[in-house]
């Protein structure tokens, strides 16, 4: 019987937890990204596009 509370217990903890810690990685890689204007993120985009072969 106590073998079943400690496994339901660390079942629940850990429902609970797993997303909590999602959320949180999440949130940290939002906080870090790059703002920038539209052109610049065009450029970012268009990574694969060297700017002699576009002239």
């Amino acid at each position: 019987m106590f073998g079943t509370a400690v496994v339901l217990t660390f079942v629940l903890v850990a429902g609970v937890a797993a997303p909590l810690v999602l959320y949180r990685l999440v949130r940290a890689e939002h906080d870090d990204r790059a703002v920038m204007d539209r052109e610049a993120a065009e450029r970012v985009a268009r990574r694969d596009v060297d700017e002699r072969d576009r002239r």
